[in-house]
């Protein structure tokens, strides 16, 4: 009987018979001695557990596997997202302005011009704040639980009582809280938003922080004692920039500051500050927009142009637009076409993105520029240099006449207001009369065309009621089952006639022809016969004719 084959592992195995004693030792200890512990049909199932051990620790981590790849989609979709509903070209969607009223209250003026920058931009929010609601948005934004948190501003902005002054500041504060594009009421839309930014920087949008275009470029006047301070100024009835921009802040800062000062300077309190017109645009205007934009624009400057100062020079006469430490400037043609100076063209230019009426603007009404006694104000020469310098000639020459004389022009001049503010009112009261007549006259059109439309609808309907109400004539229903039973019927006018029929056994003939005159001949002939009464007249149409009686058929 032989013996059974040895295990590879046994002490006595071959293939152990070179391992060391102390090895050998390990082994039997070791591997051996555990395999010696587990039952066999347990040791065999081992590597089906594990298996199953590994598939189900991939079920309940799954997550775990997918977890990159998910991040990176809600990251993809995340800023996906946010690029369509926040910004174009690096700009919140936003359009902004600010009127007295909210639109529902507005003159159909100032609403029409307004819905040219939802029409033109459907795409953008739109909000309007008033003189009611003003305060509230400042509130908000600025306030203790706001993340800018400036109640010093929101004290200002309640002492301040100017309205001109209330429309400057509130722009600013909207725009640095949350940008966007800014339009006073009276701006019309001319292109969409888009092309505020030409093609040519799309490719560099991130380096844009703000876009604004010239309004006056004039730096030829820039030593006259009056036009000096505005002759040289970007647009703010119109601009566009992101959030949160430092050089929007430092305006409202520079106005606070100046603003206090003034009022301790007239001895007043805030809300008692008198301002004429030239300290309004330097204040607040034009002037210190352009004022504090340029100081921005030094302030970062690349390292290209560190030795270089940026003035007023760099932006004269441009042909085209160009960006100057993150902002982009368009030529004056841009926002302020058809001024009639600055060389800004004309709104039927395709580079004019705006059209400014300027019926909004009459807050110079409160605020008085300078007027010469006899030669009135120098703006009314609109920058042409001919005019600007004759009327410092006559303001001159004026200073050194007499008393007399002095008077004697004073009176010239004050015949001549009375004159020119006659031809104003007769001017207003026709505009106001042609507004008028063309709002009646658009009313008019309007009503005629609800009327006529309500009379289509009510034709309409009722032809639909009396089609499905209309009875079906008991002759008729008559005629015609006499015509499925094959009886003629006498025809007139290519119809049947109710109640006349042809007599059984008599025929329709056509003529020679094929016409059917021989059909209409004995039609005829049997009207003549049966269809006279006694006084030989033609019974009713539609009615069978009246048989002979005692009272002569009646």
């Amino acid at each position: 009987m032989s013996s059974p084959p040895l295990s590879p592992m046994s002490p006595l195995s071959p293939s152990l018979g070179g391992i060391p004693v102390k090895w050998r030792k390990m082994s039997e200890t070791g591997t051996g001695a555990f395999r010696n512990r587990i039952p066999t049909q347990l040791r065999r199932s081992l590597p089906l557990y594990a298996v199953v051990v590994v598939l189900f620790f991939i079920m309940f981590n799954a997550h775990v596997f997918t977890l990159s790849s998910s991040t990176s989609s809600i990251t993809n979709h995340q800023i996906t997202q946010k690029a369509l509903q926040s910004d174009e070209y690096g700009f919140p969607k936003k359009i902004w302005q600010s009127w007295k009223v909210d639109p529902y209250n507005m003159a159909t003026r100032d609403l029409d011009t307004a819905k040219t920058w939802t029409t033109k931009n459907p795409g953008y929010r739109y909000e309007v704040l008033t003189d009611y609601n003003d305060m509230v948005y400042v509130e908000s934004q600025y306030g203790p639980s706001s993340s800018i948190n400036r109640p010093d501003i929101i004290d200002f902005y309640k002492s301040v009582n100017i309205s001109i002054i209330k429309a400057d500041l509130l722009r600013y504060l909207i725009m640095y809280a949350e940008g966007g594009v800014y339009a006073d009421i009276d701006v019309e839309d001319l292109r969409p938003i888009k092309r505020f930014v030409p093609e040519r920087y799309w490719d560099s949008l991130s380096e844009i922080d703000m876009v604004v275009g010239i309004e006056i470029d004039q730096p030829e006047f820039k030593d006259h004692p009056i036009l000096g301070s505005k002759c040289m100024s970007f647009c703010q009835w119109t601009f566009m920039c992101k959030p949160r921009l430092p050089v929007m802040l430092n305006l409202v800062e520079n106005i606070m500051a100046w603003l206090n000062g003034l009022a301790s300077q007239q001895k007043v309190h805030l809300s008692e500050l008198q301002l004429d017109f030239d300290e309004v645009i330097s204040g607040t205007g034009p002037s210190a927009f352009t004022i504090a934009l340029l100081k921005e624009m030094n302030r970062i400057k690349p390292p290209s142009m560190a030795s270089k100062e940026i003035t007023w020079d760099n932006f004269h006469a441009m042909d085209e637009s160009k960006v100057v430490s993150r902002v982009l400037v368009l030529d004056v043609e841009a926002f302020a076409a058809g001024q009639g100076h600055s060389d800004s063209g004309n709104h039927n230019a395709r580079g004019a993105l705006v059209k400014h009426h300027y019926h909004a603007s009459n807050w110079p009404s409160k605020h008085p520029r300078y007027a010469h006694p006899v030669y009135g104000e120098v703006e009314r020469c609109n920058w042409d240099l001919a005019c600007v310098e004759k009327w410092d000639k006559d303001v001159e020459a004026y200073k050194s006449l007499s008393i007399e004389e002095q008077n004697k022009l004073k009176e010239w001049r004050r015949l001549e207001l009375e004159r020119e503010r006659e031809r104003q009112l007769k001017e207003q009261e026709q505009a106001i009369k042609l507004e008028q007549l063309g709002e009646a006259v658009r009313k008019a059109e309007e009503e005629q065309k609800r009327r006529d439309e309500l009379e289509r609808e009510m034709r309409e309907r009722m032809r639909v009621e009396d089609q499905a109400l209309k009875p079906l004539h008991p002759e008729e229903h008559g005629a015609e089952e006499k015509k499925q039973e094959g009886e003629g019927l006498i025809m007139f006018g290519g119809r049947p006639v109710p109640g006349q029929t042809l007599p059984k056994g008599e025929k329709e003939t056509e003529g020679d022809d094929g016409n059917s005159d021989g059909k209409k001949q004995e039609v005829k002939k049997e009207e003549g016969q049966e269809g006279q009464g006694k006084n030989g007249k033609q019974p009713v149409f539609g009615q069978p004719a009246p048989e002979k009686g005692p009272f002569g058929g009646l």
